[in-house]
């Protein structure tokens, strides 16, 4: 507990009694906060003051919305973020005209295509035709299908794709399991089985 106490940023010792009850990660989490915010400068707390208001005024649907695409972000492998990165430069270098285009064709895509954007550039080309795979997902298998999914390459995704819209909605979850079950080397293998059946 002393210890705890004197690795503790000064900022948060009025949760002094309640950081030794947190889980190790969050309390960690907690104190990388404190120390950081210990760290800035008047005029970077009244920034982030203002950023935190800004946050709070917004609509919690919107607050949603946010975060679900930040953590997707997170969840994106570094050279797919890089990609996203150039993508944004490229469209922020075009006409105000042609944004414009680009954003109408974006927000006419059905709402669950646009979100499939959200797995990234390669997962969000093939969204559509893996969509009835991934739909009702439960949470638990979530970043081990989105692995396997991203360990594949673009034909494979495709076979994938094939085989979920012949693959009766009551059997999805068994073909998810049985894709995460298979080892990546033999994945030419189980899709080529799986579809010749």
């Amino acid at each position: 507990m002393a210890t705890l106490a004197h690795a503790t940023p000064t900022v948060l010792q009025d949760f002094a009694a309640v950081l030794p009850r947190l889980q190790p990660p969050q309390r960690a989490e907690l104190v990388r906060h404190a120390e950081r915010w210990s760290a800035w400068d008047d005029a970077e707390r009244q920034a982030f003051r203002g950023r935190a208001a800004q946050w709070d005024a917004l609509a919690p649907a919107e607050r949603g919305r946010r975060r679900e695409r930040f953590r997707a972000w997170q969840a994106l492998p570094a050279i797919e973020q890089a990609r996203v990165r150039a993508a944004a430069r490229q469209f922020a270098q075009l006409p105000a005209e042609q944004q414009q285009v680009l954003r109408a064709r974006f927000d006419a895509l059905d709402r669950s295509e646009r979100r499939g954007w959200l797995l990234g550039p390669e997962l969000g080309a093939d969204y559509p035709a893996l969509q009835p795979l991934l739909a009702q997902m439960p949470a638990d298998e979530h970043a081990g299908v989105l692995a396997a999914l991203r360990a594949m390459d673009p034909r494979q995704r495709r076979d994938l794709a094939v085989l979920v819209q012949r693959t009766p909605p009551q059997e999805r979850a068994e073909l998810r399991r049985e894709l995460l079950s298979t080892a990546t080397a033999n994945r030419d293998d189980w899709l080529w089985e799986r579809l010749h059946r």
